[in-house]
């Protein structure tokens, strides 16, 4: 849905707006949200941050098992 000449950019449009659209209906809310305060949105970063250092320690074990195993 991403208008520019780069595939990549209008990828990653794509999928925001994909998110924000699933978010809204899961959540019923959207990030303009006023219920929170600063706190609490530094909280959700700091949640979604950890997330995402899981899923990378994931994958990292994920890649050393297959070159473990390709090595045996």
């Amino acid at each position: 849905m991403g208008n520019t000449n780069d595939s990549i950019v209008n990828a990653v449009i794509d999928k925001f707006e994909k998110r924000s659209f699933f978010g809204e209906k899961k959540y019923g809310t959207n990030l303009d949200r006023k219920d929170l305060n600063f706190v609490e949105w530094l909280t959700h970063l700091q949640e979604e941050l950890m997330d995402g250092i899981l899923y990378a320690e994931k994958l990292k074990q994920e890649i050393n098992e297959k070159a473990e195993s390709n090595i045996k």
